[in-house]
């Protein structure tokens, strides 16, 4: 059998609202939202994010109104969508310009005449949060964290397109690898220059560059730096719920089982994903609260998975043989 191909989420990160009690259908309807995106139905994603906010006095989380915009932008309502981005940019400051420039779910907005003004006052955001942080080092990690999600954003489209196993979607993760090599030379210097730095010098989307880098490196580059990365989390420099995602891929990668659930396995035969081999399935949820984490279930719908622990735990001696390379 061949050697399993683990898929890895992306991150988002979500801006609370602060000082207001938000009702749990709230997020009983942003949940059946992101089950429908996910099962490629954008307008009725839409229309329940909606209803969201309107459960909640028209009020809602900056990720949720984000995702709100890229249902819209999907569906062809680009007023919709417009209307959800100048409220996360406009009232709660939006910052995170790179990711809004590569999220290819957004492309159909991107020759409308509104789309610069909105960038632009996303940026003016965006420097105004950096005003007291290192610039230049901001400045590097910009560039590197639009090389390293441009690219891995655009797989589902070419997978739909062509196919998993085309040789488009190898040509594409030849483009990935490159690019990821030219990453890890300069997030190695900056790391072994300076050490984990943490938001307060180089800004949220500066920190969480240096994991996914990291996160999307060779086996031994991961383990140097996993020790690194620990302390950065116990020194409030780093995320625990990124750690979290690079001590799985490490545990993997030295033929343990993950202890998070966070990493993802392709079967090549069949084409179906699954939660790849992990360590005490009945508390995998306590596991993954202590590092800031949502439940599983709710993580691997992503990939249209139904966590059920009972029959996981039936199927892990065979999951195991998965992923094992023969």
């Amino acid at each position: 059998m061949k050697k399993t191909v683990f898929i890895f989420a992306f991150l988002f990160y979500a801006t609370l609202i602060s000082g207001q009690n938000v009702p749990q259908e709230y997020f009983d309807l942003v949940k059946k939202a992101d089950s429908l995106y996910n099962a490629g139905n954008y307008r009725n994603s839409a229309n329940k994010y909606s209803e969201a906010f309107r459960a909640n006095g028209w009020k809602g989380f900056p990720n949720d109104r984000y995702n709100a915009a890229r249902c819209w932008a999907l569906a062809a309502v680009p007023d919709s969508a417009f209307f959800q981005l100048d409220r996360i940019a406009t009232k709660s400051n939006y910052t995170n310009y790179g990711h809004i420039t590569t999220d290819p779910d957004l492309t159909s907005l991107h020759q409308d005449n509104r789309w610069k003004p909105l960038l632009d006052k996303i940026k003016q955001n965006k420097e105004k949060a950096e005003a007291n942080l290192n610039k230049p080092l901001v400045a590097i990690l910009d560039s590197i964290f639009v090389e390293d999600q441009k690219y891995r954003q655009q797989i589902d489209g070419i997978e739909k397109k062509y196919g998993w196993d085309s040789k488009e979607m190898k040509d594409h993760w030849v483009i990935i690898n490159k690019k990821d090599s030219l990453n890890l030379i300069k997030v190695k210097s900056i790391l072994d220059k300076y050490g984990w730095l943490g938001a307060d010098i180089i800004g949220g989307q500066g920190n969480s560059t240096l994991f996914l880098v990291i996160q999307h490196s060779d086996q031994a580059t991961q383990e140097k730096y996993l020790p690194m990365m620990r302390e950065a989390v116990k020194n409030g420099k780093a995320q625990g719920s990124s750690l979290a995602l690079l001590e799985d891929r490490v545990a993997l990668g030295q033929g343990k089982r993950q202890i998070y659930g966070s990493q993802i396995g392709r079967d090549p035969l069949t084409q179906l994903y699954y939660v790849s081999p992990l360590i005490d399935p009945d508390n995998v949820d306590k596991r993954r609260a202590e590092v800031g984490l949502g439940p599983l279930s709710e993580y691997v719908n992503h990939w249209k998975i139904k966590w059920d622990v009972i029959q996981y735990k039936k199927d892990l001696p065979k999951l195991e043989e998965k992923t094992e390379e023969k």
